[in-house]
């Protein structure tokens, strides 16, 4: 998949392809829907199928003191993007000079003399320009000045709710993983550096390796069953994000305790995948009870993923 950061210089090979707008947060199962309607208009066209997207999130740019939450990094969602079959992904670093331009200036600067787009794809709530002042109806009516078409996807549901990031993000701050599967149409899944910790699981029986949650990720804490990939394997364990109540009430860790492997990871890279939550985090009135409750905590897990598969 060809990537191409900015507009400025964009290469031939990326030019009047079929592109689906907007952020793509998460890429769920909405996203995936939107951008199957361009693959298969780019199929009926014989062009290129690609995504423009915005980084980073227009919110983050808006409100730069706010946590922002992202399901998905730039790296994961290009790389969901070339499985989904796309061609190139435009990524518009999106800043002060981008938010100022109003929708006339984005569709013909960007989109027409730019990118020479033959087909855009939007969801029915798409906005763009300064201010969100454009709309579907602003690129249909551009669109036929222009030469290029216009398709508006209608909202993807199940159980008659539409899929959302937001609501994806609510989910995950529940510790609801399963229902963020769900929407996601896969499991949602987080990457970090092995830190070093208090060693308190080491202790406890526990060896755990701790990563530092990235910034604005917002996960109910608890005990989660999980697998780990290191150097492309998948390790089972057990995960615990919280505050660490029966010590300390400190900042929350992730701490994640591998089953049967005892290796030294610190300072390498690992994803872990969440396949379901265990229990809510709470208190306990000696170590010897959360030793108990944590022996029941991996039981419990080893079973959740004896029957998900990956």
């Amino acid at each position: 998949m060809l990537i191409v950061h900015g507009y400025h210089s964009v290469p031939s090979e990326a030019k009047g392809a079929v592109l689906a707008l907007g952020n793509f947060d998460g890429v769920h199962r909405g996203h995936r829907a939107l951008i199957g309607q361009a693959v298969a208009e780019a199929q009926r066209r014989g062009r290129a199928a690609g995504v423009l997207i915005f980084d980073p999130h227009p919110s983050a740019f808006f409100r730069p003191g706010e946590p922002h939450f992202r399901l998905t990094p730039l790296d994961e969602k290009l790389a969901l993007f070339a499985e989904l079959g796309l061609d190139v992904a435009v990524v518009l670093a999106f800043d002060a000079a981008l938010a100022s331009l109003d929708a006339e200036r984005f569709i013909e600067e960007i989109l027409v003399d730019a990118l020479g787009v033959s087909h855009v794809v939007v969801g029915y709530h798409f906005f763009f320009g300064r201010n969100r002042g454009g709309s579907a109806e602003t690129l249909r009516r551009f669109g036929e000045t222009h030469g290029f078409g216009v398709t508006v996807v209608d909202p993807v549901a199940d159980r008659g709710e539409p899929f959302s990031s937001t609501d994806i993000r609510l989910l995950l701050a529940e510790g609801n993983v399963r229902g963020a599967t769900e929407a996601l149409g896969r499991h949602w899944r987080v990457k970090g550096t092995v830190i070093g910790g208090a060693k308190r699981g080491t202790g406890l029986g526990f060896p755990t390796a701790n990563v530092a949650m990235p910034k604005g990720t917002a996960l109910g804490h608890g005990i989660f069953a999980v697998r780990v990939k290191l150097d492309g394997v998948l390790l089972d364990g057990a995960a615990y994000l919280g505050t660490r109540p029966t010590f300390d009430d400190g900042m929350p860790v992730l701490e994640v305790f591998l089953f049967d492997f005892d290796d030294d990871i610190y300072g390498r890279e690992i994803e872990v995948i969440f396949i379901d939550k265990v229990r809510d985090d709470r208190r306990f009135a000696s170590a010897e009870e959360l030793v108990a409750q944590m022996n029941a905590d991996c039981a419990k897990a080893r079973e959740i993923l004896a029957v998900t598969p990956l």
